[in-house]
């Protein structure tokens, strides 16, 4: 069974949009009316799957990128690098990411950490 044919019952079969329980005797969709039994629905499970990317986003956790694996088979992390002095130190090299983290028409926000005295700062574009 495809992956939408088993969650379908969630789903507005007229026109796709999810269904709404304004009722107990049925779900409806808020789109175009359409109403399904509570009884097709009743007894159903929904599954989903969560990834790493999901909790690191949810934990508010930095991004990183993987460069290479070690012999142990560890992997090692390491960010972009722009040679830029440190406010804190003067440390000539910085790491950096960027975050979208308002509206999709305005800059990215770049985030900055210093390889020498750890001190991180950020700027918005």
């Amino acid at each position: 069974m495809a992956f939408w044919q088993a969650r379908d019952f969630l789903f507005c079969g007229v026109c796709g949009t999810l269904l709404t329980f304004d009722s107990l005797h049925y779900a409806s969709c808020p789109l175009c009316g359409f109403k399904r039994k509570t009884k097709e629905i009743q007894g159903k499970e929904t599954r989903y799957a969560v990834t790493g990317e999901d909790i690191r986003r949810d934990l508010k956790l930095d991004p990183f990128v993987v460069l290479e694996s070690t012999l142990k088979d560890e992997t090692a992390v390491k960010r972009a690098t722009i040679n830029r002095l440190c406010p804190e130190c003067g440390y000539h090299e910085l790491e950096y990411y960027t975050k979208q983290l308002r509206s999709a028409d305005e800059g990215q926000t770049v985030f900055f950490e210093c390889r020498d005295c750890r001190h991180k700062f950020n700027e918005n574009q």
